[in-house]
């Protein structure tokens, strides 16, 4: 009989899990799976906590609904009763001490209408007629390897990118926009660009794949992003699951793999994939010839605190989801999403759940990690009484970090990552890198990458 081990029980881990046991019990395989988590729980940084009435997500929040394959897994796993949807309405970005709209009709900031350019209050009159050289300016020089911020600028211009795409965008992907690359973030820009003569033109044209009729575009479920991790864990029957096991090497024997964990044990495998942050993957191959690819994987870290208030939810503005916070402000955080207003299952009575995001990217984050826990929550309720103007105190207190937990893919990502793969592939037969540390972060996107994990190993079963 032969093995396949998978280290790293977060949503990646558990979904290759999945699709292997699905594939072996549909074809009768004789194929022994191990999961080794070295957390006493599953989920990595997926993790619900409940306090009295409020639900809080201190990782991940929310599932991309539209990305492909994330229904018809959640279905795999008869969830579909247990979701629930965003609740639309406006963010705001806080500038100048004042929060103000992003526009309507907008993508990540990106205007998709000339009606949206025009109406935006985050931009002057200038910054918006030197948006219009979008429309006459020909791509002769940017590609999918090009800087997010260089190709935005050369086309929309400086002002609306620093103040209106560059806040939303640093949002989503944790990081400057001149070293994150078009093709980890919207490689599609180029294509409309290229094909319409202007990236406003091009997002016009297809901003139904990103506004859809109900706005609802996140899920969760009722009970929390875990519920779907302890569903997954429920299923894997087939699996031995070691949890609170530390793996402390891995070395090459032959065609198999033998891992050594924490107590001294080893596990013999024939198929090895690895869904631990590239850091700790390189410290347990232990292997120089892959310790350059290695060295030019970054990660980035994050502080989420979360405040509940015995206020009603309707003390913030009755259409606004949250804000996200420009460079050179008054605030210590960067983004703050009004949790209650939009997501109703996280408040049970209706009151005011907020969550704020500080992270390495920030100026003072240096500061901030000296802090003690008080500290930050002291910060944390400074910046919603600037912000929000709220004074009152928090009946409910989440303070989470995430050192050096969180990918970030730089301009070098992509060709680091291939390279790495290329020696594995020569070096290492049967063994797999998966996860955000290297094909795009999201749980849709961790999803995808675990089925198509476990689909390489079919194929080679196969």
């Amino acid at each position: 009989m032969k093995t396949a081990v998978v280290i790293g029980g977060g949503i990646t881990g558990l979904t290759t899990m999945y699709y292997l046991q699905k594939y072996i019990l549909e074809h009768t395989i004789d194929l022994k799976l191990i999961l080794i988590e070295q957390n006493e729980r599953l989920g990595g940084k997926i993790k619900t906590v409940s306090d009295g009435e409020f639900v809080m997500e201190t990782g991940a929040d929310s599932i991309v609904a539209r990305n492909e394959g994330v229904l018809p897994f959640i279905k795999e796993l008869q969830l579909e009763d247990e979701i629930v949807y965003n609740e639309t309405g406006i963010s705001y970005i806080y500038t100048n001490n004042k929060l103000k709209p992003i526009p309507a009709d907008t993508v990540f900031g990106i205007p998709t209408s000339i009606t949206s350019l025009f109406t935006s209050t985050l931009i002057t009159p200038k910054g918006k007629i030197e948006a219009l050289k979008d429309f006459v300016k020909k791509n002769k020089t940017y590609t999918k390897n090009s800087s997010v911020g260089e190709f935005l600028e050369a086309f929309l211009g400086k002002e609306i990118v620093e103040n209106q795409i560059a806040p939303v965008l640093s949002g989503v992907y944790s990081g400057s926009l001149d070293k994150l690359t078009m093709s980890s973030t919207l490689p599609y820009l180029v294509d409309y660009k290229n094909q319409y003569g202007s990236i406003i033109r091009g997002m016009s044209k297809n901003k139904e794949k990103f506004q859809s009729k109900s706005q609802k575009k996140f899920l969760s479920f009722k009970n929390g992003l875990s519920h779907m991790i302890d569903v997954l864990e429920e299923k894997l029957t087939e699996a031995d699951i070691y949890k609170g096991m530390k793996t402390v090497r891995i070395d090459k024997k032959a065609s198999q793999y033998e891992i050594t964990v924490e107590n001294g044990e080893t596990i013999t495998t024939d198929y090895l994939v690895l869904t631990t942050p590239h850091d700790v993957t390189k410290n347990l191959l232990t292997d120089d010839d892959l310790n350059d690819e290695f060295n030019k994987l970054k990660n980035s870290s994050l502080i989420s605190i979360y405040l509940g208030f015995h206020l009603p939810d309707k003390e913030l503005p009755a259409d606004g989801t949250g804000f996200i916070v420009t460079e050179n402000s008054d605030l210590h955080c960067n983004a703050c999403t009004w949790t209650s207003k939009k997501w109703a299952h996280t408040s049970s009575k209706q009151n005011l759940l907020v969550r704020l995001f500080y992270k390495s990217t920030n100026p003072v984050f240096e500061d901030l990690k000296k802090m003690n826990e008080q500290q930050l929550i002291q910060t944390a309720l400074k910046d919603i009484e600037k912000s929000l103007h709220i004074t009152s105190k928090p009946t409910s207190v989440t303070v989470t970090p995430w050192n050096d937990l969180m990918p970030t893919y730089h301009l070098g990502h992509q060709h680091a990552v291939k390279a790495l793969n290329d020696k594995l592939s020569k070096s290492y037969p049967h063994l797999y890198l998966a996860g955000a540390s290297y094909f795009g972060v999201g749980i849709a996107a961790c999803i995808k990458n675990g089925k198509e994990t476990a689909e390489k190993i079919i194929q080679s079963l196969s």
